[in-house]
């Protein structure tokens, strides 16, 4: 029982950085193509972010808002 119980804390702690979100407050210039960078601006409304996807060249990027989701996880505890 307790190599299952560590085993779990050791997944979680090797998962946690992964899934972290960096958001940044303007557009890179430079992307790979499909690297996925989040962005803050005035482009989308309150609550979202624009997501950019990289393309290869001779593309034009992708841009979306969509809102994230560690953002709803923390709004959907803080609410009564």
């Amino acid at each position: 029982m307790r190599i299952l119980v560590s085993a779990v804390v050791v997944l979680c702690f090797v998962s946690l950085p992964c899934s972290a979100q960096t958001i940044l407050k303007i557009e890179p210039l430079m992307l790979a193509p499909y690297e996925v960078a989040f962005v803050k601006d005035a482009s989308c409304p309150s609550g979202k972010v624009l997501k950019v996807t990289g393309a290869i060249r001779g593309l034009h990027r992708r841009k979306a808002c969509v809102a994230l989701a560690g953002e709803q996880a923390s709004l959907a505890t803080a609410t009564p």
